[in-house]
């Protein structure tokens, strides 16, 4: 730790938040995705189709 210098704390303090607060919103866009398909399946099985899976008329 001594090739960091005076403020290795402050430094391995840093990188660990930014581990933290990056795997914290991985996590969220994880849980938010898995909310968004489960949705999305609820409105196809009320009948709430795709617009992309429409053919032009």
């Amino acid at each position: 730790m001594s090739s960091l210098g005076p403020h290795a704390g402050f430094i391995l303090a840093s990188y660990g938040a930014v581990v933290l607060i990056l795997g914290g919103l991985i996590a969220a866009i994880l849980f938010d995705h898995r909310a968004q398909k489960r949705a999305l399946a609820a409105l196809e099985q009320r009948g709430a189709g795709r617009h992309s899976d429409r053919t032009p008329s």
